[in-house]
């Protein structure tokens, strides 16, 4: 298959698989929403999960999160990764929220990557999933699957992000992206697939014998 041709069997075969996916990260808001994102990094959404109930409960908002407070914060947090800079971020972006954004999330990339906590991949899911707009956040998994698949050669994941831009239609990146993560957890996994294994990988290069050697993110 051609490079197009590869994305277009895989956009079908994701569709079919993952019709309506499921945003993977409880929440209830723009800012629930964006405090789960922030906690997901080096994490995993089911653990973020296991802990946001009882932090939304006391700090389902900027202003209660700001009262609360980074020592608090941290000690509802504490079972994830890298606990305390996340403490720290949330309570720093709750006052923030506050001063510039009259308590509300922003709507535009560029304020969300202003927020403490905040890079590029997390402006773009509260993009996506917030607020509609269309985005394609890349973690080091959809760069290894976009990698296995052909569809990029990009050494990080800003490169992979705009060449799986171009090769998708824009009101597919969303769904799409989400589509992908699922996939990616069930059947591509980093230890279960090299390029050889999952059935997206075999249909799309049913010769390659050779695992794929993956480009770091």
């Amino acid at each position: 298959m051609l490079k197009r041709e590869r994305a277009e069997h895989i956009d079908r075969r994701l569709a079919d698989l993952y019709p309506n996916p499921p945003i993977p990260l409880d929440h209830h808001d723009e800012f629930t929403l964006l405090v789960a994102v922030v906690l997901s990094a080096q994490c995993t959404d089911k653990k973020v999960n296991e802990v946001t109930p009882e932090l939304f409960r006391v700090a389902g908002n900027p202003v209660a999160m700001r009262d609360l407070g980074e020592a608090e914060i941290l000690e509802i947090i504490r079972p994830l990764g890298l606990s305390k800079s996340k403490a720290k971020n949330l309570a720093a972006l709750s006052q923030i929220l506050i001063d510039r954004h009259d308590g509300q999330v922003p709507g535009s990339i560029e304020a969300l990557e202003s927020l403490p906590g905040v890079g590029h991949k997390t402006a773009s899911v509260v993009m996506a999933q917030a607020f509609g707009e269309p985005a394609f956040p890349v973690d080091t998994h959809i760069h290894r699957l976009a990698q296995r698949w052909g569809l990029t050669n990009g050494k990080n994941v800003a490169q992979t992000e705009s060449d799986l831009k171009k090769l998708f239609p824009r009101d597919r990146w969303n769904e799409l992206h989400l589509q992908i993560i699922y996939y990616g957890r069930e059947h591509c996994t980093a230890r279960g697939c090299d390029g050889t294994v999952c059935p997206i990988c075999r249909e799309v290069y049913p010769r390659r014998r050779k695992p794929v050697i993956h480009q770091k993110a």
